[in-house]
């Protein structure tokens, strides 16, 4: 696939997004006291603004998808804190897209990492599921 993305893709993009921890998105195992910002959740957040950093640069028919994500989950934060996700391109080697990520509560850094990226045609990503459901449902 050749891609067809906008020439503003280059490595140096950023993009930050500030997320409220809600309830949904806190470990509950602990007890009410120990509710804090789940790391599954963190995760999520970060996906979010790496993809949508990249859809800005990409035309209609391109989309992303998450392939790794390597973090250092930090310190916890609480329910009803504001988290700030920055997610900054590092290197673009052909569809895959490399990002640094950091994240902050307002008391102090609470992530840092990086997140990989592969950049799909919509259309053949769509043909590639098919066919594995084709496969997987027919048992072979």
């Amino acid at each position: 696939m050749h891609l067809k993305v906008k020439s503003s893709l280059k490595s140096g993009i950023s993009s930050q997004r500030v997320f409220r921890v809600d309830r949904d998105s806190t470990i509950a195992f602990m007890g009410k006291d120990a509710r804090v910002y789940a790391t599954p959740a963190l995760i999520w957040h970060v996906e979010t603004v790496c993809r949508d950093l990249l859809l800005s640069h990409l035309h209609g028919t391109e989309d992303s998808v998450g392939t790794r994500v390597e973090i250092d989950h930090l310190a916890p934060s609480f329910e009803d804190s504001e988290i700030s996700v920055e997610a900054r391109l590092v290197k673009l080697s052909g569809r895959e897209a490399t990002f640094e990520i950091s994240a902050f509560d307002g008391s102090e850094k609470i992530c840092r990492g990086r997140h990989t990226r592969f950049i799909v045609d919509k259309a053949q990503f769509a043909a590639r599921l098919q066919k594995k459901r084709s496969i997987v449902s027919s048992g072979t």
